[in-house]
């Protein structure tokens, strides 16, 4: 099995969001993220890059909006 690993960019550094991803659906500006073990993960960025050779999917976060 080759599933993707969720990494986001924080304060210009890479950090893994969830391993094994099994399905990315995009929620107005959240990304719901669920592994091949049922685990969720809602975060607040937009798709940056998915690369299937390294197994990888990064986001860029998408900062809170000011009220």
């Amino acid at each position: 099995m080759c599933e993707a690993h969720a990494y986001i960019i924080h304060e210009g550094e890479e950090q893994i969001v969830l391993e094994n991803v099994d399905l990315v659906e995009q929620e107005d500006n959240e990304v719901r993220l669920v592994s091949i073990f049922g685990e969720q993960k809602r975060i607040r960025a937009r798709l940056k890059l998915y690369n299937n050779r390294e197994s990888k999917i990064l986001f860029e976060a998408i900062p809170p909006q000011s009220e």
